[in-house]
């Protein structure tokens, strides 16, 4: 056996890419949380989870939906900088541990935030090469409908959702994609092929493209 051929890497070092963040958000109600717990982990997903001082809706669990905190606790991981992220959302408080996302994209997981858009907006500032996705549902008629059959709302509420939509959705120029949650597996697909095109990139397959050249040619 050559030397060339003892060097030569395995496949799955060729395939080895760099991490990236990818931010999905939009409207509340566009279909976020549901999309997000679509993305299979066998594509390389690592998914983050958010702290909040909000109460838990049914069949929530903290440390698998949020890490649900209070606001004495929230202001100190804030304080510490230990949040990537921080914003107000409908009068509750939400947040990004920034050690899990730093430690993933290390390792080259492809790292989910599903965050509200003002919070996305900060993290795209810290981290230019996130790729930021807007999720929303095909029209605002659909979105009320979606709040309404949540059913873990009340009317006041729904309303501030709204509104807060219609605040929200001329910032989706700010974002690299638009993806039109109307069919759930439709959604998740396109989101698939954005992250599988992000990833081919060659400043983010550039350990598969050093890895292929020093392999030698075995000639």
């Amino acid at each position: 056996m050559s030397p060339a051929q003892k060097q030569k890497p395995a496949k799955s070092d060729l395939a080895r890419m760099k991490g990236m963040l990818v931010i999905i958000s939009g409207p509340s109600g566009s279909g976020k949380g549901t999309v997000v717990k679509q993305l299979n982990p066998v594509n390389g997903y690592a998914l983050s989870i958010s702290v909040t001082t909000r109460k838990p809706r049914e069949g929530e669990q903290n440390g698998r939906d949020y890490f649900f905190t209070s606001e004495e606790d929230f202001h100190k991981l804030r304080h510490e900088n230990a949040l990537l992220e921080h914003a107000v959302y409908v009068g509750n408080y939400y947040g990004t541990p920034r050690k899990y996302v730093e430690e993933q994209i290390e390792k080259g997981k492809v790292v989910v935030l599903e965050i509200e858009v003002y919070g996305a907006l900060q993290v795209k500032d810290k981290f230019p090469s996130a790729i930021l996705i807007f999720l929303m549902p095909p029209s605002l008629p659909e979105l009320a409908r979606r709040l309404k059959n949540r059913g873990t709302e009340d009317a006041v509420t729904i309303e501030a959702r709204l509104k807060k939509a219609l605040e929200e959705i001329p910032l989706v120029d700010r974002y690299n994609y638009l993806v039109i949650n109307d069919i759930i597996p439709d959604a998740v697909a396109k989101i698939d092929a954005i992250v599988a095109a992000e990833r081919m990139r060659p400043v983010r397959s550039a350990a598969a493209i050093e890895c292929f050249i020093g392999s030698g040619t075995g000639v």
